[in-house]
């Protein structure tokens, strides 16, 4: 075996991004098939590759017995002195078998195993690289699409946009650039496998991040987000700090910052709320953008019956319960939402609170 080969698995390695070590490895294993399948050998059998000499030998291991019953496994005690007086019965020795032709054999013969291993090493490579973007944004470009998936090239790698993941107000063209949330990574046998997603809250979650130096410094932080992905979401933020306005640092000035997600997100309106660990104050805030004049909260069920004003009932309900739903989804509380005359009625209103809304309405229509 010249050193041509040696060579040519280092080069290998590097346009690959494989350890040579790996390859050598891959080499020796597809040798060792070689010699069993074209020399009938049933012997543990050992390849030695010396890359400074550029050769290749192969070893038989073989017992050391009287009389020898089975030529691939076994040898004579007389032989056996031969090569070394202090080898006794039962010793194991070995023994070099290797071919005079056995470089051309073995070449045909390792090519296929060898191309494996590479793959293999290849698919091992790749897994690493993505491995740790799980739960994070990537931007890819679109390469295909068909009725089920879209097409995502994302470098040295490919990932499928389910239908189900895909956001239904958002039209997909070859080329385009966008980006994708990645929900998992897996090392499948048919190689490195990556799930993505448009729809995932995540997304939004991570775009904030990126886009939000409060957040990604910690300043800022999303405690809950509730996402009808195309149409509507809503995100709840904290900052531990009392100088620091939450809401206001995602917005930012004149609205750029929320407006660049908006953008991203092709127009799906985004409802950013202050979280508080009061759920009478965080469940006000979270049916923003209506008014509430008082929330009943039972903790037992984890539910709150919330009052608003009769004029803004459909606005605290949202088109098709959308804004109540998200709200409920983002607090974690159920939530039960009923008019000032329906709570009048029911006795769910005392008449301080009433007395206090009066007030407050009264304010607002002069």
């Amino acid at each position: 075996m010249s050193s041509q080969l040696f060579d040519a698995i280092e080069n290998l390695g590097k346009e690959k991004g494989i350890d040579k070590e790996i390859l050598i490895e891959a080499l020796e294993a597809a040798l060792i098939s070689a010699y069993k399948k074209n020399f009938k050998s049933a012997t543990n059998v050992r390849v030695e590759l010396d890359e400074s000499a550029g050769s290749m030998r192969v070893f038989s291991r073989k017992t050391v017995v009287d009389e020898v019953e089975d030529h691939q496994q076994e040898i004579s005690h007389e032989q056996a002195k031969k090569i070394d007086p202090n080898y006794d019965i039962e010793d194991i020795i070995e023994v070099e078998v290797t071919p005079k032709d056995f470089g051309r054999i073995a070449a045909q013969a390792a090519k296929q195993v060898v191309t494996q291993r590479v793959r293999e090493a290849e698919r091992g490579v790749i897994f690493s690289e993505y491995a740790d973007r799980e739960e994070d944004v990537m931007t890819g470009i679109i390469q295909r699409i068909d009725p089920r998936f879209v097409y995502v090239n994302l470098g040295k790698i490919e990932a499928k946009l389910p239908e189900a993941e895909q956001m239904p107000t958002e039209n997909y063209l070859v080329h385009d650039r966008i980006k994708v949330f990645v929900t998992k990574v897996e090392n499948t046998s048919k190689g490195p496998q990556i799930y993505i997603s448009r729809s995932h809250p995540g997304l939004l979650k991570r775009l904030f991040e990126m886009e939000v130096p409060e957040i990604y410094d910690g300043i800022v932080e999303i405690k809950s987000v509730a996402r009808e992905a195309g149409d509507r979401s809503k995100i709840a933020v904290y900052a531990d700090n009392p100088e620091i306005d939450p809401v206001g640092s995602c917005v930012g000035q004149k609205g750029q910052r929320v407006q660049a997600i908006v953008n991203e997100l092709k127009g799906e309106k985004i409802d950013i709320v202050e979280w508080s660990e009061d759920p009478v104050v965080y469940v006000s805030n979270a049916l923003s953008p209506s008014k509430v004049v008082d929330v009943l909260v039972n903790e037992e069920e984890k539910s709150t019956t919330v009052i608003v004003p009769d004029y803004q009932l459909s606005l605290a309900i949202g088109k098709r319960g959308q804004n109540a739903r998200l709200a409920a989804k983002l607090t974690g509380w159920k939530i039960d939402i009923k008019s000032e005359t329906e709570a009048r009625t029911e006795g769910l209103l005392t008449e301080q609170e009433d007395t206090d809304y009066a007030d407050v309405e009264e304010d607002l229509f002069e």
